[in-house]
């Protein structure tokens, strides 16, 4: 790493839903890809809000306040639309959805910064409280560890080395981890950004929409794509698509994060066929696009466990 990744950022592009009331972990189990019935006070989820045909209108990361208050963090260019759409079927439920971003405070921490805030290092989806502050342990980027610093507005920021906002978002990439945007929504099943092997997805709880899908996908053998780390020389885009030289008149894959890298050009995460990423020779844009190479994940697919 060319550039230090320690110290504590905002997150300005991250917003809040909030659900409370008696019925509020039952309604999001009934809604969401993972198991909130049997969520502690310790502990967050990853996880994602479906179509009825299995695909990613939103992913979160989940977690309660309470044992009638659970706060999802998603990206904040979704969470009008998704708010609205979620709380359509809350019907009889005691529960009650609202964009809660402007009552929280999001930070980034990575590095160093974890222990000098939260006392310890924290593991990923592990959570501790300080009275009203919740610290979130997040997938780590380049063997670096990074956690999620949420709080009361009001709150006084956590204290540290400010990061800058365009390395925490290489820091995103580098995770392996999308959070989905605006330009990905209705595009991909959980699998094919790999949240199954990332514990973004409970193949034990019940219903929820769009869980035919996901199932059917994952024990039918019929994932053809996954996510995969990537660099170019230039900018990407989320959204842009992906052509391989082997077969150039059709897309076969999509940028789904992107940010700059240390030394120069873009790291993002991309979606691709599995015999495109075996292939080779991969542009972005067009089928005589800038060049694309693949990296390592930094975790075993699902398949390969």
């Amino acid at each position: 790493m060319t550039t230090p990744f320690d110290g504590i950022t905002p997150l300005p592009h991250l917003g809040v839903i909030r659900a409370e009331g008696d019925d509020a972990v039952k309604f999001l189990h009934g809604q969401l890809t993972h198991d909130f019935a049997l969520l502690d006070l310790q502990h967050a989820r990853l996880t994602a809000f479906l179509s009825a045909k299995g695909r990613m209108q939103a992913s979160f990361i989940g977690f309660k306040r309470s044992p009638t208050e659970v706060l999802l963090v998603c990206s904040r260019d979704l969470l009008t639309p998704t708010l609205k759409r979620i709380s359509m079927f809350v019907m009889r439920a005691k529960a009650k959805l609202s964009d809660a971003s402007e009552e929280f405070l999001l930070y980034g921490l990575a590095g160093s910064a974890i222990e000098k805030v939260a006392g310890s290092a924290m593991q990923t989806s592990a959570k501790a409280d300080l009275g009203n502050i919740s610290i979130i342990g997040l997938p780590p980027a380049d063997t670096v560890p990074r956690a999620l610093w949420v709080a009361p507005a009001g709150t006084p920021a956590p204290e540290g080395t400010p990061l800058a906002e365009g390395v925490w978002a290489w820091g995103e990439v580098q995770s392996g981890v999308a959070t989905l945007t605006a330009p990905l929504v209705d595009t991909f099943v959980p699998q094919m950004l790999n949240y199954e092997s990332v514990d973004g997805v409970s193949f034990k709880k019940g219903c929820y929409p769009g869980q035919e899908v996901v199932a059917r996908s994952q024990f039918r053998g019929a994932i053809k794509r996954r996510a995969f780390i990537a660099h170019a020389d230039a900018p990407l885009h989320a959204g842009e698509e992906v052509f391989s030289a082997a077969e150039p008149e059709q897309a076969c894959g999509m940028v789904a994060q992107t940010a700059p890298a240390p030394g120069g050009g873009s790291d993002a995460i991309v979606v691709l066929q599995l015999s495109a990423a075996e292939s080779g020779a991969l542009h972005a844009g067009s089928a005589d696009g800038q060049v694309l190479r693949l990296g390592t994940l930094p975790y075993a697919l699902k398949d390969d466990l």
